[in-house]
């Protein structure tokens, strides 16, 4: 199995220095490429003076990750395409779970490791912690995170488990598969892309899998943090658009009315808190989804929709009326 680990950059020529040598220690047997969104500092010089092996693909525009990443891996030739964040810490044999996984689960496209915290290292960290889930009205959490409650890493979730989506902090996909699905939506620009990708993909058959044998750490927020208003418009659009594009119309229709609602429920809680720019950004977020209605729906999957896509009616309603704010106690397996 021909595995491609994949670096997209932009501007991030010391984050290259401080997270390219782990990967490059620890990823025999695998080719390295670092992408790159037409960065305008010392990047490329950088990786050609210190990483002569590294392969380096240039686009011509920073296109944000869903275009930066279709761009780029249009040039490269893999079995699987490992998608890796410039601020990820790889550890020793890391990929061997990962390859042992695709050769034994049937029909599995789709695999992330074990995300952990890089500041701190017994916590798992907010982008993709132990898989991805939904609930039934397309908000997105993880195992070991629900909002912002992160679970310390006690063993709980060393294992091999089928879930919804996987991070694209570190996303192992086959790349017969991304091909076939056209890749990343690039009108998500960024934030929420890798749901709709595995929603595509488990729409047209595939299986999504965590595999916590393969341990990475994340640095987090070196592109936006987790309470910056640009993610929270991001996220609460790409949301909206992943719903329209991968439910049934007779599903997504009303769960569209019912996020319009919840969706206030959070831009209120936010004047609350005094962050006017987020409760702004909500607004926002919806005003772009309806003006690209039209072409999301357009966009909707011919394939069968599988129905049954989320684990928990209302993780809003679990965690901020009931409390629950651990993925073990809230879907009993």
């Amino acid at each position: 199995m021909k595995i491609a680990v994949v670096i997209l950059n932009w501007n991030g020529e010391t984050l290259l220095e401080r997270f390219l040598p782990s990967v490059m220690e620890y990823s025999k047997g695998a080719d390295i490429y670092v992408v790159d969104n037409a960065s305008t500092d010392g990047s490329i010089d950088f990786l050609k003076r210190e990483y002569p092996t590294v392969g380096i693909v240039q686009n011509k525009s920073n296109g944000g990750f869903a275009k930066g990443y279709n761009d780029g891996l249009k040039n490269i030739e893999a079995d699987v395409f490992c998608l890796l964040n410039s601020d990820v810490e790889v550890t020793p044999n890391w990929l061997e779970p990962i390859k042992d996984a695709f050769q034994s689960l049937p029909n599995t496209s789709i695999i992330q490791p074990k995300i952990l915290d890089l500041n701190q290292r017994d916590h798992f960290e907010y982008a993709g912690a132990a898989g991805g889930f939904l609930d039934m009205f397309g908000y997105p959490f993880c195992r070991g995170r629900i909002f912002q409650t992160i679970e310390k890493d006690e063993g709980q979730y060393n294992d091999i488990k089928e879930v919804f989506w996987a991070t694209g902090a570190c996303m192992f996909i086959k790349s017969e598969v991304f091909r076939e699905l056209e890749g990343f939506d690039e009108d998500y620009f960024a934030h929420q892309e890798e749901i709709d990708l595995c929603w595509r993909a488990k729409n047209a058959g595939h299986k999504v899998y965590y595999v916590g044998q393969s341990e990475v750490y994340h640095f987090g927020g070196s592109t936006l943090s987790n309470m910056n208003p640009k993610k929270t418009f991001l996220n609460f659009r790409n949301s909206l658009y992943s719903i329209t594009k991968n439910l049934p119309r007779k599903k997504a229709m009303p769960i569209v009315f019912v996020r319009l609602l919840l969706d206030a429920v959070a831009a209120i809680r936010f004047i609350f808190q005094l962050k006017f720019d987020h409760c702004f950004a909500i607004l926002k977020a919806h005003l772009s989804f309806y003006a690209n209605f039209i072409k999301m729906y357009r966009k909707r999957e011919k394939a069968n929709f599988i129905l049954k896509y989320y684990v928990t009616t209302s993780i809003v309603w679990s965690y901020f009326v009931h409390q629950v704010a651990s993925f073990n106690i809230l879907v009993k397996d």
